[in-house]
């Protein structure tokens, strides 16, 4: 294996590594006597102003920022299989796109199940749709050399997936009206 290889899996390890210790450290502080402390060190403002929105808290730049950057770089990395990798043919990309299209679908039934279709309560059925399968791609960088590179392609590819499905289905159904000119432009 050539060095520069050996280096970007080591460097996946310790971003794994990094995940799951950030995640195990929120865990503990979230539910402990630090918890109070914890969740206003999370409020805290920090950062130049961002127009519409103003100074940005600590939540707000590791939810907005860093999972954006997080989802860039993972989009890129599928975007290139889609068009040249493993992804590129339609039979290749019907099982990232089944397991998706489950991962949100079975959640929600599952919510539904558990609220009894309560009015009140159906119309959360769209958030556990949008489920984030980072840490399952943070086990497979601890996993190495050792991990399927086709299995974690898929892993991320599924990632992504659902996440578009997710902004779909928010879009739809926690919006009051789409402008449809808006979403041409993206074209």
């Amino acid at each position: 294996m050539a060095g520069g290889a050996r280096e970007l899996q080591q460097q996946e390890k310790i971003g794994g590594l990094l995940l799951m210790a950030a995640a195990a450290v929120a865990l503990i502080l979230a539910n402990s006597g630090f918890a109070e402390g914890y969740h206003a060190a999370l409020e805290t403002t920090f950062g130049p102003p961002m127009p519409r929105f103003g100074i940005l808290s600590l939540h707000e730049w590791i939810a907005d920022g860093l999972m954006a950057i997080f989802f860039l770089l993972v989009g890129l990395e599928v975007k290139r299989e889609w068009y040249q990798g493993r992804l590129s043919t339609p039979a290749a990309r019907r099982l990232p796109i089944v397991a998706a299209v489950a991962g949100m679908a079975i959640p929600a039934l599952i919510y539904l199940a558990v609220t009894g279709f309560d009015p009140t309560l159906v119309r959360g059925w769209a958030i556990p749709s949008a489920t984030d399968i980072a840490f399952a791609v943070g086990m497979l960088a601890l996993l190495g050399s050792s991990a399927n590179p086709s299995l974690k392609l898929i892993l991320v590819a599924i990632a992504i997936i659902d996440d578009i499905g997710a902004v779909i289905i928010i879009a739809l159904v926690y919006t009051a009206g789409l402008d449809a000119m808006a979403i041409g432009a993206l074209r």
